[in-house]
């Protein structure tokens, strides 16, 4: 034998009310943010956004980039400025492509038969050519100012 159902409300019936006379509302369906079980059936777990990148840093190497790029290229121009008598050490050959009035003097190998003066002493921040009186073998005394730094040259005569 059966028992009949009770009669009055369904405790499992949809929409039953809540205490204090709150209506339960139904579940959304699809639930809200699509298929919680992806492709397949299979659950997926929700991937962390990417942390946030740093620009503080890409900034900061930028502007190192560029101060370095800064000088170095400073220091190119600083050195490609200078001239060959800027550069000269004793017992280098030079040869005169300017004049006497005007020279313009560039470094060269001493067995070379453009080689016309060699460099007996050197004197680098001076432009006191008077120098060169007390430095043996000096017949010449070159000097040269403005351009990167003032330089006094005792040259002497190659046969």
């Amino acid at each position: 034998m059966s028992t009949p159902p009770p009669q009055g409300q369904n405790p499992f019936a949809q929409g039953q009310q809540q205490p204090y006379g709150q209506p339960q509302a139904p579940a959304p369906y699809p639930p809200q943010g699509g298929n919680p079980f992806g492709q397949g059936g299979v659950p997926t777990v929700p991937v962390p956004p990417a942390p946030p990148t740093r620009r503080f840093n890409k900034k900061v190497l930028r502007i190192v980039g560029i101060i370095v790029l800064a000088i170095i290229i400073g220091v190119v121009k600083w050195q490609l400025g200078k001239t060959d008598a800027e550069t000269t050490s004793k017992g280098s050959c030079m040869h005169n492509s300017g004049t006497q009035s005007d020279p313009k003097l560039k470094t060269v190998d001493c067995s070379s038969s453009d080689a016309q003066y060699k460099v007996v002493e050197k004197f680098d921040n001076t432009s006191d050519d008077s120098k060169c009186k007390t430095v043996a073998d000096a017949e010449i005394a070159y000097y040269q100012t403005g351009d990167s730094h003032d330089v006094v040259l005792c040259l002497k005569t190659v046969k």
